[in-house]
């Protein structure tokens, strides 16, 4: 049975390989999910219902248990053989995740049932952005948190990228497209809930070679295009049914 509809791009073969690799692991998922615990104006919630959103081959699993210690996983992709591997690596790692098979765009988990929702490098692959945006807003609790990481145009749209990944291209967004968006559908943050990784591996034109031996510096936040954007956004407490 497939899952994946017209409301997703699949990914290419060697995209499929790589979100099995340690640098994804190590130096992405990792780095992301550290950064994104920073970023909390209060404690997360204790033992929440954790939504991993486009969870992929469940890389992440680890990441969130020993970050966010959640009673609940529930993983959901729209792949269906992502989701076999997902459930794989949650036997490896001896977790309990609760996977569901379809896209972000109409989501089979009641309204208000979740704490916190992880959506890491997934929002470029879809195509109905607002949609599944507007079901993240659904399905959190009052008070709960969207934990976004992205990457935006600036890097989708270079050579590449293009060459080794797949993606919609005409939907793609700038950080502040993103931004503005999540605080259009009613979430709730500010810029302490905000950062801008600039990572070597999100510099794709040269990776940052020239910056790591030396001859170049790298430019200061504001003088440059971000490549990421991640933030930590509340649903609001009040005037939620």
């Amino acid at each position: 049975m497939s899952y994946l509809s017209d409301h997703y791009v699949e990914e290419t073969r060697f995209g499929f390989w790589f979100l099995r690799s340690h640098t994804w692991q190590h130096h992405v998922l990792r780095v992301a999910i550290n950064d994104l615990r920073s970023l909390f104006s209060e404690t997360p919630p204790n033992n929440p219902v954790l939504l991993d959103a486009g969870c992929g081959q469940g890389k992440s699993f680890q990441y969130l248990r020993q970050t966010f210690a959640p009673q609940r996983l529930i993983g959901l992709d729209a792949d269906p053989h992502s989701i076999d591997l997902s459930g794989e690596e949650a036997v490896r790692q001896g977790m309990q995740v609760e996977l569901i098979g379809s896209d972000c765009a109409s989501i089979n988990v009641p309204e208000a049932s979740v704490d916190l929702l992880f959506c890491h490098q997934t929002f470029h692959h879809l195509v109905e952005q607002e949609r599944a945006l507007a079901e993240f807003y659904r399905v959190l609790k009052p008070g709960g948190y969207l934990l976004f990481a992205e990457s935006t145009e600036a890097y989708i749209d270079t050579w590449v990228i293009r060459w080794l990944f797949r993606h919609p291209m005409h939907i793609q967004k700038s950080a502040a497209g993103y931004l503005e968006m999540i605080r259009r559908q009613g979430f709730e943050f500010g810029a302490q809930n905000v950062s801008y990784p600039y990572l070597w591996w999100s510099r794709a034109k040269d990776f940052g070679l020239l910056e790591r031996v030396g001859l170049r510096q790298p430019k200061p936040f504001g003088q440059r295009e971000e490549t990421l954007v991640n933030v930590v956004a509340r649903k609001p407490l009040e005037g939620v049914a």
